[in-house]
Protein backbone atom coordinates (compact mmCIF):
# COMPACT_ATOMS: atom_id res chain seq x y z
CA UNK A 1 0.00 0.00 0.00
CA UNK A 2 2.87 2.48 0.69
CA UNK A 3 4.86 1.59 -2.38
CA UNK A 4 4.33 2.08 -6.14
CA UNK A 5 4.24 -0.89 -8.44
CA UNK A 6 7.78 -0.62 -9.56
CA UNK A 7 8.03 -0.82 -5.90
CA UNK A 8 9.14 2.91 -4.84
CA UNK A 9 7.66 4.58 -2.11
CA UNK A 10 4.44 6.63 -2.23
CA UNK A 11 6.11 9.58 -0.46
CA UNK A 12 2.37 11.52 -0.35
CA UNK A 13 0.68 8.36 1.34
CA UNK A 14 3.16 8.25 3.46
CA UNK A 15 2.49 12.03 4.40
CA UNK A 16 -1.21 11.61 4.14
CA UNK A 17 -0.80 8.85 6.87
CA UNK A 18 1.31 10.82 9.17
CA UNK A 19 -1.29 13.71 9.10
CA UNK A 20 -3.76 11.66 10.37
CA UNK A 21 -1.87 9.91 13.25
CA UNK A 22 -0.79 13.40 14.24
CA UNK A 23 -4.75 14.07 13.97
CA UNK A 24 -5.61 11.09 16.01
CA UNK A 25 -3.53 11.86 18.90
CA UNK A 26 -4.72 15.36 19.31
CA UNK A 27 -7.93 13.53 19.96
CA UNK A 28 -6.62 11.76 22.59
CA UNK A 29 -5.67 8.56 20.93
CA UNK A 30 -2.44 6.80 21.50
CA UNK A 31 -1.67 5.12 17.64
CA UNK A 32 0.77 2.60 16.82
CA UNK A 33 2.00 1.98 13.16
CA UNK A 34 2.92 -1.17 11.72
CA UNK A 35 4.89 -0.02 8.58
CA UNK A 36 6.17 -1.93 5.57
CA UNK A 37 8.11 -0.47 3.02
CA UNK A 38 11.37 -1.17 4.13
CA UNK A 39 12.80 -3.88 1.45
CA UNK A 40 10.97 -1.97 -1.52
CA UNK A 41 13.15 1.02 -0.70
CA UNK A 42 15.96 -1.33 -0.70
CA UNK A 43 15.25 -2.62 -3.62
CA UNK A 44 15.05 0.88 -5.24
CA UNK A 45 17.99 1.92 -4.13
CA UNK A 46 20.95 -1.07 -4.39
CA UNK A 47 21.03 -3.21 -7.08
CA UNK A 48 22.89 -6.44 -7.04
CA UNK A 49 23.25 -9.92 -9.22
CA UNK A 50 21.59 -12.55 -9.88
CA UNK A 51 23.75 -14.85 -8.03
CA UNK A 52 22.46 -13.50 -4.10
CA UNK A 53 19.95 -15.91 -3.66
CA UNK A 54 16.34 -14.58 -1.66
CA UNK A 55 16.98 -14.67 1.49
CA UNK A 56 20.25 -12.09 1.37
CA UNK A 57 18.73 -9.95 -1.05
CA UNK A 58 16.13 -9.51 1.65
CA UNK A 59 18.43 -9.05 4.46
CA UNK A 60 20.84 -6.39 2.24
CA UNK A 61 17.25 -4.72 0.76
CA UNK A 62 15.52 -4.34 4.78
CA UNK A 63 18.80 -3.47 6.17
CA UNK A 64 19.32 -0.36 3.56
CA UNK A 65 15.55 0.42 3.04
CA UNK A 66 14.69 0.17 6.96
CA UNK A 67 17.06 3.71 7.81
CA UNK A 68 15.95 5.59 4.78
CA UNK A 69 12.38 4.61 5.50
CA UNK A 70 12.73 5.70 9.11
CA UNK A 71 14.60 8.94 8.03
CA UNK A 72 11.14 9.73 6.18
CA UNK A 73 9.20 9.02 9.15
CA UNK A 74 10.99 10.73 11.56
CA UNK A 75 11.31 13.87 9.14
CA UNK A 76 7.33 13.93 8.37
CA UNK A 77 6.43 13.34 12.36
CA UNK A 78 8.85 16.47 13.18
CA UNK A 79 6.86 18.70 11.40
CA UNK A 80 3.79 18.26 13.89
CA UNK A 81 6.18 18.21 16.40
CA UNK A 82 5.97 14.83 17.03
CA UNK A 83 8.72 12.13 17.98
CA UNK A 84 8.59 8.23 16.20
CA UNK A 85 10.76 5.06 16.95
CA UNK A 86 11.44 2.45 15.83
CA UNK A 87 10.39 -1.31 16.43
CA UNK A 88 11.57 -4.01 14.73
CA UNK A 89 10.98 -7.63 15.74
CA UNK A 90 10.90 -11.08 14.60
CA UNK A 91 8.47 -13.90 15.54
CA UNK A 92 9.96 -15.44 17.59
CA UNK A 93 9.40 -12.30 20.20
CA UNK A 94 6.21 -12.91 20.47
CA UNK A 95 7.10 -17.16 21.25
CA UNK A 96 8.26 -16.63 24.41
CA UNK A 97 6.72 -14.80 27.89
CA UNK A 98 10.21 -13.17 28.60
CA UNK A 99 9.82 -11.29 25.56
CA UNK A 100 6.78 -10.81 24.73
CA UNK A 101 6.58 -9.11 27.95
CA UNK A 102 9.26 -7.29 27.80
CA UNK A 103 8.12 -6.01 24.02
CA UNK A 104 4.83 -5.05 25.70
CA UNK A 105 6.82 -3.05 28.13
CA UNK A 106 8.83 -1.04 25.29
CA UNK A 107 5.82 -0.40 23.61
CA UNK A 108 3.87 0.95 26.86
CA UNK A 109 6.87 3.31 27.52
CA UNK A 110 7.00 4.74 24.22
CA UNK A 111 3.17 5.25 24.41
CA UNK A 112 3.36 6.93 27.62
CA UNK A 113 5.80 9.40 26.88
CA UNK A 114 3.91 10.16 23.46
CA UNK A 115 6.04 8.74 20.77
CA UNK A 116 4.90 7.18 18.21
CA UNK A 117 5.79 3.41 17.48
CA UNK A 118 6.75 2.75 14.24
CA UNK A 119 6.87 -1.29 14.07
CA UNK A 120 8.25 -4.00 11.15
CA UNK A 121 9.82 -6.91 11.09
CA UNK A 122 13.69 -6.98 11.44
CA UNK A 123 14.04 -9.36 7.70
CA UNK A 124 17.88 -8.92 8.58
CA UNK A 125 17.68 -11.82 10.87
CA UNK A 126 14.62 -12.93 10.56
CA UNK A 127 14.84 -16.79 9.64
CA UNK A 128 12.82 -17.40 6.56
CA UNK A 129 10.86 -20.49 8.29
CA UNK A 130 9.97 -18.30 11.04
CA UNK A 131 8.74 -15.21 9.27
CA UNK A 132 5.31 -13.38 9.04
CA UNK A 133 3.03 -14.02 6.78
CA UNK A 134 3.14 -10.77 6.24
CA UNK A 135 2.52 -7.37 8.52
CA UNK A 136 -1.22 -8.34 8.59
CA UNK A 137 -0.18 -11.29 11.19
CA UNK A 138 2.19 -8.79 12.90
CA UNK A 139 -0.34 -6.23 13.48
CA UNK A 140 -2.95 -9.08 14.63
CA UNK A 141 -0.45 -9.87 17.52
CA UNK A 142 0.37 -6.45 18.44
CA UNK A 143 -3.31 -5.74 18.85
CA UNK A 144 -3.98 -8.74 20.74
CA UNK A 145 -0.57 -7.89 22.89
CA UNK A 146 -1.38 -4.23 23.74
CA UNK A 147 -5.54 -4.76 24.08
CA UNK A 148 -6.34 -2.06 21.32
CA UNK A 149 -10.26 -1.18 20.70
CA UNK A 150 -9.51 -1.25 16.97
CA UNK A 151 -7.09 -2.80 14.63
CA UNK A 152 -7.52 -1.38 11.28
CA UNK A 153 -5.66 -2.96 8.19
CA UNK A 154 -5.17 -0.91 5.30
CA UNK A 155 -4.96 -2.21 2.07
CA UNK A 156 -5.21 -1.44 -1.46
CA UNK A 157 -8.98 -2.38 -2.37
CA UNK A 158 -11.96 -0.80 0.08
CA UNK A 159 -12.62 -4.10 2.02
CA UNK A 160 -14.02 -7.56 1.41
CA UNK A 161 -15.81 -8.09 -1.98
CA UNK A 162 -18.99 -10.19 -2.12
CA UNK A 163 -17.38 -11.11 -5.70
CA UNK A 164 -14.76 -10.00 -7.97
CA UNK A 165 -13.47 -6.69 -6.80
CA UNK A 166 -12.85 -6.17 -10.70
CA UNK A 167 -16.39 -6.80 -11.47
CA UNK A 168 -18.73 -3.85 -11.25
CA UNK A 169 -21.67 -5.63 -9.82
CA UNK A 170 -19.62 -6.79 -7.05
CA UNK A 171 -20.14 -4.57 -3.66
CA UNK A 172 -18.17 -4.39 -0.55
CA UNK A 173 -19.19 -6.88 2.42
CA UNK A 174 -20.22 -3.99 5.32
CA UNK A 175 -20.10 -6.14 8.17
CA UNK A 176 -18.77 -9.34 9.10
CA UNK A 177 -20.06 -11.55 12.27
CA UNK A 178 -20.15 -15.42 11.77
CA UNK A 179 -18.68 -18.01 10.25
CA UNK A 180 -15.08 -17.15 8.38
CA UNK A 181 -15.73 -19.76 5.66
CA UNK A 182 -18.98 -17.77 4.74
CA UNK A 183 -16.81 -14.76 3.49
CA UNK A 184 -13.25 -17.11 2.35
CA UNK A 185 -15.12 -18.01 -0.99
CA UNK A 186 -15.24 -14.62 -1.89
CA UNK A 187 -11.77 -13.43 -1.06
CA UNK A 188 -8.71 -13.39 -4.03
CA UNK A 189 -5.72 -15.07 -2.92
CA UNK A 190 -3.61 -12.62 -5.12
CA UNK A 191 -0.67 -10.59 -3.34
CA UNK A 192 1.30 -7.89 -4.42
CA UNK A 193 4.02 -7.87 -5.88
CA UNK A 194 6.40 -6.52 -2.87
CA UNK A 195 4.11 -8.34 0.00
CA UNK A 196 3.99 -11.80 1.19
CA UNK A 197 0.55 -12.27 2.40
CA UNK A 198 -3.04 -11.29 0.90
CA UNK A 199 -6.53 -10.12 1.33
CA UNK A 200 -6.84 -13.82 2.40
CA UNK A 201 -4.45 -12.98 5.35
CA UNK A 202 -6.23 -9.73 5.93
CA UNK A 203 -8.89 -11.58 6.66
CA UNK A 204 -8.00 -14.28 8.01
CA UNK A 205 -6.26 -12.37 10.85
CA UNK A 206 -9.16 -10.04 11.33
CA UNK A 207 -11.43 -12.93 12.36
CA UNK A 208 -9.40 -14.31 14.26
CA UNK A 209 -8.26 -10.85 16.46
CA UNK A 210 -12.29 -9.67 16.20
CA UNK A 211 -13.40 -12.96 17.68
CA UNK A 212 -10.78 -12.73 21.00
CA UNK A 213 -12.61 -9.20 21.56
CA UNK A 214 -11.05 -6.13 19.09
CA UNK A 215 -13.26 -4.65 16.40
CA UNK A 216 -10.86 -4.96 13.31
CA UNK A 217 -11.64 -2.31 9.90
CA UNK A 218 -10.27 -3.44 6.77
CA UNK A 219 -10.01 -0.06 4.34
CA UNK A 220 -8.66 1.37 0.94
CA UNK A 221 -5.42 3.02 2.61
CA UNK A 222 -5.04 5.14 -0.83
CA UNK A 223 -8.17 6.69 -0.18
CA UNK A 224 -7.32 10.58 1.59
CA UNK A 225 -8.12 10.86 5.06
CA UNK A 226 -9.31 7.22 5.52
CA UNK A 227 -8.78 6.94 9.10
CA UNK A 228 -10.39 10.03 10.40
CA UNK A 229 -13.05 9.50 7.92
CA UNK A 230 -13.75 6.11 9.52
CA UNK A 231 -14.10 7.64 13.00
CA UNK A 232 -15.94 10.39 12.16
CA UNK A 233 -18.39 9.40 9.41
CA UNK A 234 -18.08 5.52 9.31
CA UNK A 235 -20.98 4.90 6.96
CA UNK A 236 -19.67 7.53 4.42
CA UNK A 237 -17.28 5.42 3.14
CA UNK A 238 -16.79 1.53 1.85
CA UNK A 239 -15.05 -1.06 3.97
CA UNK A 240 -15.24 -3.93 6.18
CA UNK A 241 -16.04 -4.29 9.90
CA UNK A 242 -15.32 -7.38 11.65
CA UNK A 243 -17.43 -7.18 14.67
CA UNK A 244 -16.27 -8.16 17.86
CA UNK A 245 -16.77 -11.37 19.99
CA UNK A 246 -17.34 -11.30 23.81
CA UNK A 247 -13.93 -9.84 25.34
CA UNK A 248 -11.47 -12.40 26.10
CA UNK A 249 -8.46 -13.10 28.34
CA UNK A 250 -5.02 -11.44 27.39
CA UNK A 251 -3.96 -15.21 26.80
CA UNK A 252 -6.81 -15.75 24.81
CA UNK A 253 -6.17 -12.80 22.33
CA UNK A 254 -2.46 -14.10 22.02
CA UNK A 255 -3.46 -17.06 21.25
CA UNK A 256 -5.82 -15.95 18.54
CA UNK A 257 -2.98 -15.04 16.09
CA UNK A 258 -0.23 -17.65 17.48
CA UNK A 259 -1.33 -21.00 15.05
CA UNK A 260 2.61 -20.35 13.60
CA UNK A 261 3.92 -21.06 16.78
CA UNK A 262 2.61 -24.75 17.87
CA UNK A 263 5.03 -27.42 17.90
CA UNK A 264 2.50 -30.34 17.20
CA UNK A 265 -1.15 -31.94 16.50
CA UNK A 266 -3.46 -33.26 18.68
CA UNK A 267 -6.32 -35.12 16.80
CA UNK A 268 -9.21 -35.55 18.76
CA UNK A 269 -12.76 -37.65 18.10
CA UNK A 270 -16.06 -36.02 17.25
CA UNK A 271 -17.15 -36.31 20.79
CA UNK A 272 -14.64 -33.96 21.60
CA UNK A 273 -15.15 -31.84 18.72
CA UNK A 274 -18.81 -31.68 19.69
CA UNK A 275 -17.83 -30.81 23.33
CA UNK A 276 -15.57 -28.14 22.46
CA UNK A 277 -18.18 -26.44 20.21
CA UNK A 278 -21.03 -26.40 22.51
CA UNK A 279 -21.71 -23.09 24.64
CA UNK A 280 -20.46 -24.96 27.90
CA UNK A 281 -16.82 -23.95 28.74
CA UNK A 282 -14.55 -27.00 28.22
CA UNK A 283 -11.07 -28.07 28.35
CA UNK A 284 -9.17 -30.41 26.40
CA UNK A 285 -9.50 -33.85 27.78
CA UNK A 286 -7.38 -36.94 26.94
CA UNK A 287 -10.50 -39.21 26.16
CA UNK A 288 -11.41 -37.19 23.72
CA UNK A 289 -8.00 -37.59 22.07
CA UNK A 290 -7.00 -40.43 19.58
CA UNK A 291 -3.58 -39.36 18.35
CA UNK A 292 -0.73 -37.35 18.91
CA UNK A 293 1.47 -35.79 15.87
CA UNK A 294 4.90 -34.13 16.94
CA UNK A 295 6.52 -33.33 20.14
CA UNK A 296 5.93 -30.78 23.01
CA UNK A 297 6.65 -29.71 26.16
CA UNK A 298 4.92 -28.38 29.14
CA UNK A 299 3.56 -24.61 28.09
CA UNK A 300 4.53 -25.20 24.35
CA UNK A 301 1.56 -24.27 21.95
CA UNK A 302 -0.47 -27.43 20.17
CA UNK A 303 -2.77 -27.45 17.32
CA UNK A 304 -6.85 -29.15 18.35
CA UNK A 305 -7.33 -31.38 14.89
CA UNK A 306 -10.51 -33.03 13.56
CA UNK A 307 -10.49 -36.62 12.66
CA UNK A 308 -11.22 -35.14 9.20
CA UNK A 309 -7.86 -33.01 9.45
CA UNK A 310 -9.37 -29.64 9.99
CA UNK A 311 -7.27 -27.47 12.54
CA UNK A 312 -10.35 -26.25 14.91
CA UNK A 313 -8.70 -25.03 17.50
CA UNK A 314 -5.11 -24.05 20.09
CA UNK A 315 -3.82 -23.82 23.43
CA UNK A 316 -1.15 -24.54 25.56
CA UNK A 317 -0.13 -27.75 26.89
CA UNK A 318 -0.74 -28.65 30.46
CA UNK A 319 1.97 -31.25 30.30
CA UNK A 320 4.32 -32.65 27.99
CA UNK A 321 3.27 -35.00 24.83
CA UNK A 322 5.26 -38.25 26.63
CA UNK A 323 2.23 -37.78 29.33
CA UNK A 324 -0.29 -36.98 26.78
CA UNK A 325 0.54 -40.20 25.00
CA UNK A 326 -0.19 -42.32 27.66
CA UNK A 327 -3.16 -40.38 28.73
CA UNK A 328 -4.76 -40.83 25.49
CA UNK A 329 -8.25 -42.15 25.32
CA UNK A 330 -8.40 -42.53 29.33
CA UNK A 331 -11.30 -41.03 31.54
CA UNK A 332 -10.60 -38.82 34.79
CA UNK A 333 -7.31 -37.27 33.54
CA UNK A 334 -6.06 -33.93 33.92
CA UNK A 335 -6.96 -31.90 30.74
CA UNK A 336 -4.64 -31.46 27.91
CA UNK A 337 -5.13 -27.82 27.33
CA UNK A 338 -7.03 -26.11 30.08
CA UNK A 339 -10.07 -23.99 28.43
CA UNK A 340 -7.96 -20.67 30.29
CA UNK A 341 -5.73 -21.67 27.83
CA UNK A 342 -7.63 -22.64 24.87
CA UNK A 343 -8.75 -20.48 21.96
CA UNK A 344 -10.90 -22.09 18.94
CA UNK A 345 -10.17 -20.48 15.56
Amino acid sequence: MLSYKDGALNIERIENIVFQISELRKKGYQPILVSSGAVATGRKKVKISDKYDPVSARQLWSSVGQVELMNIYRNLFSQYGLICAQVLVTKTDFSTREHYLNMKNCLTTLLSNNIIPIINENDAVSVTALMFTDNDELSGLLASMMNVDTLFILSNIDGIYNGDPNNLASRVIHRVNGNFDEISQFISVAKSNFGRGGMLTKARIAYRVAKSGIRVVIANGSRHNILLKLLKTPNSIPHTTFIPGEPTSNVKKWLACSEGFAKAKVFINEGAQQALASCKATSLLPIGVTKIQGEFSEGDLIKIVTHSGKTIGLGKARYNHQTAIISIGKKEENPIIHYDYLFLL
